[in-house]
């Protein structure tokens, strides 16, 4: 796998769903990230370099989905759905795209770019 779309498209029903739908998301939500495979699954970073600055990853498991937030910790988050992490990180597992919430993502999102761009 070389590509966001190749993690993807890797992935058995319904994970592959949820993530397609998680990555476009994170795509939407923040256009001035790039995407790429770094450490063996998708992450958004500031800049070109994958990894540099990341903002979000999404890892998949056997029966959900990672997303996580590099500085997570420091996102404000009135749902009580991000549970803290190693570092500043925070994250959240998914089973199925029903566990997407589209406007609390893109606010966790905006938060977290605006640490990192910082």
């Amino acid at each position: 796998m070389t590509t966001v779309a190749d993690y993807v498209a890797s992935l058995q029903p319904p994970l592959r769903q949820l993530a397609e739908q998680l990555c476009a998301l994170v795509d939407d939500a923040l256009p001035e990230a790039t995407g790429a495979l770094w450490h063996g699954h998708p992450t958004w970073s500031l800049g070109e370099r994958p990894g540099r600055r990341p903002v979000c990853l999404v890892k998949a498991h056997t029966s959900s989905v990672t997303f996580g937030l590099w500085r997570g910790k420091e996102v404000s988050d009135g749902s009580g759905r991000l549970r803290a992490g190693s570092r500043a990180m925070a994250s959240v597992k998914l089973g199925d795209t029903s566990d997407l919430d589209h406007t609390l993502f893109t606010d966790w999102l905006r938060q977290a770019y605006s640490l990192e761009a910082k």
